[in-house]
């Protein structure tokens, strides 16, 4: 549950946070008239988000084992490459977002309420396709229990509560450090997605290496104990883990984590004062 609760809350929040930087550019340059055009755009992708994640669910079903188990397996590897995409380029833009937005919709203004509409359901469609992926990525691989739907509604509305008071300027955090600690977090679930999709291609007879374990603490975590929900819900811990899976794992969170630690953890070149800014210039001419 608290796995797919940050699923949906940092996805939630980065598509808030969109939202908010559109909506308080058009008022704040006066042309609330254009709103319309932007919540449209926003209304599209929502429905495009949903539409996705119920032909995720229904549309496997009545297919053979095999073939719930390829496609399963196979989508679970899409949503984990678009996830890291995801956490990486936020990771290096975050700081540049809003001026990257409002960019954007100054030039979408000048061709008319049609482009505002795309610019809208793109910004805001990215998110949600990939947040409806990788909940139902991360939801299946959990289980078909209610707490991993449950944790990303919660989340998704913890987001849209936190995008609402940060647009009214009642809560501000620090976006950097939440994006950091979150990609962190995220990177260690995706690590856990990527060896359920590799266990579903062994199971569809995709991949090789079904019987052959790594390790098997079930003695210990018994599975459907409450330790083992909990390791499965989190980070898709699975008590007999295969060496392909363990390979997997490895070979995706290490070098994953070590270049986005590196990236977003890294100094933020410090802004030279004005008087120094002066002296550059002054000794440059």
């Amino acid at each position: 549950m608290l796995g797919n609760y940050l699923i949906g809350l940092r996805e939630g929040l980065e598509a808030s946070l969109v939202i908010g930087i559109l909506v308080a550019y058009l008022v704040r340059i006066s042309r609330r008239d254009l709103l319309a055009a932007v919540w449209t755009g926003v209304g599209i992708a929502a429905a495009a988000s949903l539409a996705l994640g119920a032909i995720l669910t229904l549309g496997p079903q009545g297919l053979s084992f095999t073939a719930q188990e390829a496609i399963g397996g196979s989508l679970s590897i899409v949503a984990v490459g678009l996830i890291t995409w995801m956490i990486f380029w936020m990771g290096k833009t975050a700081r540049f977002l809003k001026r990257h937005l409002e960019d954007g919709l100054d030039k979408a203004i000048a061709m008319g309420k049609g482009a505002i509409v795309v610019m809208a359901l793109v910004a805001v469609g990215r998110e949600g396709l990939e947040t409806a992926l990788f909940l139902w990525a991360g939801i299946t691989a959990a289980g078909s229990t209610t707490a991993p739907i449950t944790g990303a509604a919660l989340g998704l509305a913890t987001a849209i509560a936190l995008g609402y008071l940060i647009y009214r300027g009642a809560v501000r955090i620090n976006l950097r450090t939440f994006f950091q600690w979150t990609g962190v977090f995220l990177v260690i679930v995706s690590g856990g997605v990527l060896a359920y999709g590799v266990h579903d291609l062994q199971e569809a007879g995709i991949l090789p290496g079904l019987t052959t374990l790594a390790f098997d603490v079930s003695h210990i975590i018994a599975p459907g104990s409450v330790v083992a929900t909990v390791l499965k819900g989190v980070f898709n811990f699975s008590p007999a883990t295969t060496v392909l899976e363990a390979i997997a794992w490895v070979a995706y969170v290490v070098p994953t984590m070590w270049l986005f630690v590196r990236m977003a953890f890294a100094k933020i070149p410090a802004r030279p004062s004005p008087a120094a800014a002066h002296d550059v210039a002054a000794a440059r001419a």
